[in-house]
């Protein structure tokens, strides 16, 4: 089956325009900063996304699979964005790239401060002629501190997190989340961190530096489990489909397919015993309250591991939907895709690039009941250069000859 001959094709329009009238200019690669002008874009800004003339974006190359010869990677990252490639290496380009900044409100790096004083784009330079503009850097590990000029994926912050050694069975090597989570959580935090600079911007006309650490917002996204080891000194340790703290919340099999199963208070626990048909457990002294569960946990897992056993997933499911018991299936990105609710909210669709279709995710996030945010499709590498060479910085033919003698362009 063409899975994507099967989505629904949305139609560019108008998208939201939340963001309407702020532009950024997005010198960023790979996953984070393009995750971050994504979110930018799709609420409304006009993103031009600087290029290598040569590659482009990292994640161009990034595959198979490959879609028409574009990564699909690339095609995730960068929807409602316009593509102008450059050499930044040559003195032409980096001119080019201060007039675009010229008419800018935002600028995202992924590179540190050493690049950034190389080629002009650090916020000193870029401020003095520019004020009112928003300098956004994601990196690593910050602009600042010994390990500033340090390279980092999203394996390595994940690794310097804790959260991998907190993911995976009890006796099984640490593992990597199933997505870029560092990538993902730290364009989330260019996202926020931009809407909140903006809007100070309007009470005090000036700019503001962003300096966004995925090391340091994947420590913030561990702090339920830091702040329980700091308050107490208990470690937490790799649990699997488990919680260490509630009691009951990890993956059940039942008679077909696994679930996942949360009884986050007492009120889901009390309904749960009486959905399955066993009131009286649920009731009995000693399991009052989650922390007298927890040191019952693995007669309760046992019991309750019995009883599931005995009927489909599907049986279950609807059972507990109808008792509002927190519970699931675990998808595989496959089955994932085909989920209705999903689907029929615009969460997954084709839209029609210049090679023909491409997969897209949604925002997923509803405005006034709204959530459809296609403006364009993923640009090809350059395809933009010219029509924001005159539109933007209104350049003529001949500038524009001269920038590709000059090998700027």
């Amino acid at each position: 089956m063409n899975v994507l001959k099967t989505l629904p094709i949305e139609t560019p329009g108008a998208g939201l325009s939340c963001l309407e009238g702020v532009r950024v200019i997005d010198f960023t690669t790979s996953v984070a900063g393009p995750y971050g002008t994504l979110l930018l874009a799709d609420l409304g800004a006009e993103v031009i996304k600087v290029e290598r003339r040569q590659g482009g974006d990292d994640t161009r190359s990034w595959g198979p699979p490959f879609l028409a010869g574009e990564s699909l990677w690339f095609i995730s990252m960068n929807r409602n964005k316009q593509s102008i490639a450059m050499d930044l290496t040559q003195p032409e380009g980096r001119s080019l790239a201060h007039e675009l900044i010229g008419h800018a409100d935002v600028v995202v790096l992924n590179t540190g401060r050493r690049i950034q004083e190389k080629l002009g784009l650090d916020y000193a330079t870029l401020k003095a002629f520019n004020p009112g503009l928003i300098h956004v850097s994601v990196t690593g590990f910050g602009l600042e501190g010994p390990r500033a000029d340090l390279p980092c994926y999203d394996l390595i912050a994940e690794g310097y997190s804790g959260v991998m050694h907190l993911t995976g069975e009890a006796d099984r090597p640490p593992q990597k989340v199933g997505t870029p989570a560092a990538d993902l959580l730290s364009g989330q935090d260019v996202a926020m961190a931009t809407l909140a600079a903006l809007l100070e911007r309007t009470r005090t006309g000036l700019g503001k530096q962003i300096d966004v650490s995925m090391v340091a917002t994947m420590a913030r996204f561990m702090a339920p489990r830091i702040v329980s080891y700091l308050g107490s000194d208990e470690a937490p340790i790799r649990s699997g489909g488990t919680d260490s703290v509630i009691a009951i919340y990890q993956v059940f099999d039942t008679a077909d397919f696994p679930i996942t199963l949360g009884l986050g208070n007492d009120a889901i626990w009390q309904r749960f015993w009486t959905a399955v048909g066993h009131p009286g457990y649920g009731e009995q002294p000693g399991l009052e309250t989650n922390a007298k569960r927890r040191e019952a946990r693995h007669a309760i897992v046992q019991t309750i591991a019995g009883i599931l056993a005995a009927q489909p997933r599907q049986h279950w499911l609807a059972l507990f939907g109808k008792h509002r018991i927190p519970a699931g299936p675990i998808n595989s990105i496959d089955q994932l895709s085909q989920d209705e609710a999903l689907r029929d909210s615009g969460m997954f669709f084709a839209a029609e690039g210049p090679a023909g279709l491409v997969p897209q995710v949604g925002l997923g996030i509803q405005f006034d009941g709204a959530s459809a945010v296609l403006r364009t499709p993923p640009p090809t590498l350059g395809q933009d250069t010219e029509r924001i060479l005159k539109d933007v910085l209104a350049k003529s033919p001949g500038d524009i000859a001269d920038l590709i003698s000059a090998e700027a362009l």
